[in-house]
């Protein structure tokens, strides 16, 4: 399935440090592989939801944490699954607050975050561990922004821990990983009608790389460079702007002078 072990111990202390967690804790843990993270989180959380993609590891999971009361492993895709019906397994009490901590696997890192930073139930903190230069996209300031960091930092202020090198793991990777803590928002940090739409504007501005923000909602929105440029100036901005440019209150700003709408 693609996943890397995590083997290093410092690590992994680092991890459950920046989770914070307590007996009154609920986690949901994603790929959690061999359950070597899963054995610190059951010792320290009231409760554990692992969720593993693989049969053969979700089986042995349930063998090797069989005297642990407090965990649950479930063998599914966790892209397939509400966090609210995962959270009803442990109960109204854990499924009105939780944590999600995870050594994720590579190919599906960005999307598990978006998965439950998108949910409607989303989790109060996230810690998890991902390629190092997803990471550097997650927390990167204007200038160097993309579509992952508006996606996180829409929800919540990310930060990076530590990192870790890819002799940590096993088998060995070929990149370096960052360990990235998401402390999520109640609600979103900027205020717009509609996330949906939001996404869309945002996803239409960085869909031409290296291009001016005006030539890449033209091609991706099917108007004239100069219609795409107006909405650009309308919204107080330069029209010769990129998107890695723009923070989170310019892409508002761009939102709303589409109508709320995806232009």
């Amino acid at each position: 399935m693609g996943q890397h072990f995590l083997v290093d111990g410092e690590a992994l202390g680092r991890i459950v440090a920046a989770a914070e967690l307590t007996a009154s804790d609920t986690v949901i843990e994603v790929g959690p592989g061999l359950g070597i993270l899963t054995r610190e989180l059951v010792k320290r959380a009231g409760s554990v939801i692992a969720i593993e993609l693989d049969s053969s590891l979700a089986s042995a999971l349930r063998e090797s944490l069989a005297s642990y009361s407090n965990v649950t492993i479930i063998n599914d895709d966790v892209l397939n699954i509400d966090p609210t019906t995962v959270l009803s397994l442990v109960g109204e009490a854990g499924a009105a607050s939780y944590k999600v901590v995870a050594n994720l696997p590579y190919y599906m890192a960005s999307a598990v975050v978006r998965h439950f930073l998108e949910a409607s139930n989303r989790p109060r903190l996230v810690v998890v561990t991902v390629q190092k230069e997803v990471g550097q996209q997650m927390v990167a300031g204007p200038g160097k922004m993309s579509l992952l960091s508006v996606g996180v930092q829409f929800y919540g202020r990310p930060t990076i821990v530590d990192y870790i090198p890819a002799s940590g793991f096993h088998p060995r990777p070929k990149v370096d990983s960052a360990i990235v803590r998401i402390d999520v928002y109640d609600e979103p940090a900027i205020q717009v009608e509609d996330a949906e739409s939001f996404f869309a504007v945002v996803r239409a501005g960085f869909s031409g790389p290296r291009k001016q923000l005006h030539n890449s909602l033209a091609h991706a929105l099917g108007m004239s460079s100069s219609e795409a440029a107006a909405l650009v100036e309308k919204a107080g901005l330069c029209k010769k702007r990129r998107a890695e440019t723009l923070d989170l209150g310019e892409w508002a700003r761009l939102h709303e002078v589409c109508g709320g709408n995806e232009c």
